[in-house]
């Protein structure tokens, strides 16, 4: 048997929760895949990646998928990198939609971005961060943002594989370019598609495991099946179960079948 758990979005209490469901079901030393996005919108990006690295290092059979938010984050830490060119229209990383704020306050760098005027379409750009101490430019936020965030952290997220693939199942965070091998994918896909994949309802040889775009709750749609059930929303985090292709969710009374809707 083999867990997945989808989009976290630095919800550590969900995290906390879908994890003893888990330890319930197939005990301390279950097989965990985790779909991605572990950063931004909720408050503890941090120690969400604090118990992903010290799991893993406490000999836990856990294993990690790169998602888009998780990229953001650690590009804005690394390079002060705004934008990404998959977000429409033009959003700012420091968002409220996308969520930077709330992860690097979780580090501790704690403050309200202040954006230029502009237009839908146009890119957001910050002006600069308003703190307590007072307003840092965009370089000094990033200056101090890649004080605050540990070294580890970065090379947690940059180090993550971007699919884990078993006899049945692929698990990816946003999903695949339908006909292409998973050796030619475009990361770009991987990390970020929608569109030409969640219509797709061609069989792709192995059940497709993915989050990414949120829903009300974990979905299967027969050839694919979302876990992202909308944590850094408002929504749950609910783990999953897989027996070769057969899926069950994990809820407090217990298993759950998911079959195609």
């Amino acid at each position: 048997m083999i867990y997945a758990i989808g989009d976290i979005h630095g919800q550590i209490e969900m995290l906390d929760h879908a994890l003893d469901l888990i330890t319930q079901d197939g005990g301390p030393d279950a097989d965990i895949v985790f779909l991605g996005d572990y950063t931004d919108r909720g408050l503890n990006s941090c120690a969400v990646i604090d118990r992903l690295i010290d799991g893993k290092a406490s000999g836990k059979n856990w294993r990690f998928i790169k998602g888009n938010h998780d990229r953001m984050f650690t590009n804005f830490v690394t390079m002060g990198k705004q934008h990404d060119p998959l977000i429409a229209p033009g959003l700012n990383y420091l968002n409220p939609r996308i969520g930077g704020t709330n992860a690097i306050a979780s580090y501790g760098v704690t403050g309200e971005p202040i954006f230029a005027a502009h237009t839908r379409g146009e890119l957001e750009i910050l002006l600069h961060f308003q703190t307590d101490q007072g307003a840092l430019t965009p370089d000094q936020l990033q200056q101090e943002t890649a004080k605050a965030v540990p070294a580890a952290h970065v090379d947690f997220v940059n180090n993550l594989p971007l699919w884990i693939e078993t006899d049945d199942l692929i698990f990816v965070h946003a999903g695949i370019r339908p006909g292409v091998a998973m050796a030619d994918q475009d990361p770009e896909d991987l990390l970020w598609i929608r569109e030409g994949f969640l219509e797709d309802t061609t069989d792709h040889g192995k059940l497709i495991v993915h989050g990414h775009t949120a829903l009300d709750a974990p979905t299967h749609f027969g050839n694919r099946i979302d876990l992202d059930a909308g944590a850094g929303r408002g929504g749950a985090l609910i783990p999953a179960v897989f027996d070769g292709r057969e899926c069950h969710i994990l809820t407090d009374n217990g298993r759950v079948p998911l079959t195609p809707a």
